[in-house]
């Protein structure tokens, strides 16, 4: 239950963020140093986010994740797991921004 309600606020955290610029994520291979476990899925009926990677920080919209390579620049550090039970948010990389978004 708990890593539940922590996912959904993460997502929330995150996609209210969205306003005015895209979220900027930095990876870390530490899980310990993240502010959440992310599990990449195929199938966008199992994630909580549909997350579009783009190229801009100024770009907007909700789902919409800049990587950058620095951690200092990061407003979210995550951490990719390879196991669903893990994760406190389940994600799946989109192609077109138009069906980026976060469910609650």
């Amino acid at each position: 239950m708990m890593p539940m309600i922590r996912g959904i606020f993460i997502c929330v955290i995150l996609c209210l963020s969205l306003k005015t610029y895209a979220a900027q994520i930095y990876v870390t291979d530490y899980a310990s140093e993240a502010q959440a476990k992310v599990y990449v899925t195929n199938y966008q009926s199992e994630a909580n986010c549909i997350v579009y990677e783009t190229k801009y920080q100024s770009d907007t919209g909700s789902g919409v994740w800049y990587f950058t390579n620095h951690k200092s620049d990061a407003r979210t550090i995550i951490h990719y797991t390879k196991y669903k039970s893990e994760a406190d948010l389940i994600v799946h990389f989109t192609k077109y921004k138009s069906e980026a978004r976060c469910r609650y």
